[in-house]
């Protein structure tokens, strides 16, 4: 959809220097969550725009991104989008991605670090279309623990590992190869080679994997 503005709904801590901004969905939106918006803003006198992934299962009513930062180094426009409140407006453009879930019948997510915001939300989706999800998740601080908490209590398999931990195992106890289960890989390019490797290593094929790189 062309640049329009968003009414935000609410802004929450979700995890060690994260937050989800709820946002009001407008009219003839429509997004999939592993798609992403562009948000634009005047900070510091100068038009400044990012990208955000859905992080919500839908955008019936509202939808969700999740925002990493740095208390130390983060950036005007972090900053910005950190002092919203209830009622503020943020111009955005989109959805844009092509890499995201589309109702398969088993949903196996590989998240790094900011991944984890479409790894929720496209879990929570199959689940709730009855369909099956795993995510296997690498963080060095997790975030969105209670949703991950959730989706293993509603029957979804779910592995939580350190900075450090190797992905063999965790993928190999997810892929099964079965019909109508797709591969998902969201996070910086230094994951997505690792979680390659691992896919490789259990047998699956990484090209037909659903990817996005974070850079």
């Amino acid at each position: 959809m062309d640049a329009t503005d968003l009414r935000v709904v609410a802004v929450r801590e979700c995890g060690p220097d994260t937050v989800a901004i709820e946002f009001e969905t407008p009219a003839g939106f429509d997004a999939q969550p592993g798609q992403f918006v562009k948000l634009t803003a005047t900070v510091e006198d100068e038009p400044v725009s990012r990208f955000y992934t859905v992080s919500s299962p839908d955008v019936e009513g509202t939808f969700e991104i999740t925002v990493g930062y740095d208390p130390e180094e983060g950036g005007p426009f972090s900053e910005y989008l950190l002092a919203l409140q209830a009622d503020d407006r943020v111009e955005t453009a989109g959805p844009f991605g092509s890499d995201f879930y589309e109702g398969e019948a088993r949903a196996v997510v590989l998240a790094g670090g900011p991944g984890i915001g479409p790894a929720v939300g496209i879990a929570e989706r199959a689940l709730a279309e009855g369909n099956e999800a795993a995510v296997v998740y690498r963080d060095e601080a997790p975030v969105h623990e209670e949703r991950l908490a959730a989706l293993a209590a509603a029957g979804a398999e779910v592995y939580v590992l350190g900075a450090d931990e190797p992905l063999t195992d965790a993928v190999a106890a997810v892929v099964t190869e079965t019909a109508g289960e797709q591969l998902f890989v969201y996070g910086f390019e230094s994951f997505l080679d690792a979680a390659t490797a691992a896919l490789t290593a259990a047998g699956a094929e990484p090209d037909a994997a659903k990817v996005e790189n974070f850079g």
